[in-house]
C-alpha cells in the first residue's frame, strides 16, 4: 500500500487535563485516516477514561507518544502549525482551517509536519504558538467560538482528509527543510550571539526574541541556509573571541 502524506501529520495534545478529550481524539482521527498522536504532559495518561472514549482507536492510544516539552514533540518535523482562535500580537502567517489544511498536506507529502492543539480552558499559550509557523483558526460564530478540543481536532481532521484528494503535484525544493529542532538551535546560537554583543539583554528581553521568531516563520528554512545562517554566527563568535584576546594583549 502506498503510504498516505496523512501518515506525516502529527496532532499535537499539549497539556490536556481532560483523559477523555485524549480519546475522542484518537477516534477523530482514526475515522479520518490520521495515526500520529503526541502528547506534552498530558494530566493523566494512560487513562481508563480515554480508553472509553475511543472505543475502536485505542491502537492510536497504545502507540501514542508522550513527551515532556513542545519542543520535543517537535523535534522531527519541518513544520507545525498552531490551532488557535485567539489573535495575538505578533501573529504568524493566519490561516482558515481549509486553507491551513492544504498547507501542511503540500508539505506532509515529503516530510513530518504538526498541527498542534492547547489545553481546553486556556488554549495554547504565547511562547507556544512562537514555536509554530503557521496560525489556523476554525471559522465558529463569533457570539460563541468555542469548540471542545476533541471537535476541533475533528473538523482538522476532516480538512485533512479532504485535502489529502488534491491531485497538485509535491512541491519540489533543491534544498532539504530544517526540522524545527534545527531551527530551535538556530534561535539558541543567535540570542547567545546577540547577547555577547549586547544586542539582546535577557534580564529586560521585551519581545525581541519574538518579533525575530515571527520574521524566520514567514519562510521554510532549508538545511543549508540554517547551516549558512549558523556559520555566520560562529564566524562572528571567533571574531568576538580573537578581538578579546587581542585587547588582553594590548593591556598587558
Amino acid at each position: 500500500m502506498t503510504p498516505s502524506p496523512l501518515d506525516n501529520i502529527h496532532i499535537v495534545l499539549s497539556h490536556t487535563s481532560h483523559a477523555g478529550n485524549i480519546g475522542a481524539t484518537a477516534r477523530a482521527m482514526k475515522t479520518m485516516g490520521l495515526k500520529s498522536l503526541h502528547l506534552v504532559n498530558p494530566k493523566s495518561f494512560p487513562d481508563k477514561e480515554a480508553d472509553i472514549r475511543a472505543v475502536s482507536a485505542r491502537d492510536l492510544l497504545s502507540q501514542a507518544k508522550v513527551h515532556g516539552s513542545l519542543d520535543e514533540a517537535l523535534r522531527d518535523t519541518i513544520l507545525a502549525a498552531a490551532l488557535t482562535s485567539r489573535s495575538r500580537e505578533f501573529a504568524h502567517d493566519l490561516h482558515d482551517a481549509r486553507s491551513g489544511a492544504e498547507i501542511l498536506l503540500e508539505h506532509a507529502r515529503q516530510h513530518p509536519v504538526a498541527l498542534v492543539f492547547g489545553a481546553e480552558t486556556a488554549g495554547l499559550t504565547s511562547i507556544e504558538v512562537s514555536k509554530c509557523q503557521l496560525q489556523i483558526f476554525i471559522p465558529a460564530n463569533p457570539d460563541y467560538p468555542s469548540l471542545n478540543l476533541a471537535s476541533a481536532v475533528q473538523i482538522m481532521a476532516y480538512e485533512l482528509r479532504m485535502a489529502v484528494t488534491d491531485t497538485k503535484p509535491p512541491v519540489q525544493s533543491p534544498d532539504l527543510p530544517a526540522t524545527l529542532n534545527e531551527i530551535e538551535f538556530f534561535y539558541q546560537h543567535l540570542e547567545t550571539v546577540m547577547t555577547t554583543i549586547d544586542f539582546f539583554n535577557p534580564q529586560q528581553p521585551k519581545k525581541l526574541m519574538q518579533r525575530i521568531r515571527r520574521l524566520f516563520s514567514r519562510t521554510r528554512l532549508g538545511k543549508e541556509e540554517i547551516n549558512i545562517l549558523r556559520g555566520v554566527l560562529t564566524a562572528m563568535e571567533k571574531k568576538l573571541s580573537g578581538n578579546s584576546i587581542s585587547n588582553r594583549r594590548d593591556e598587558s
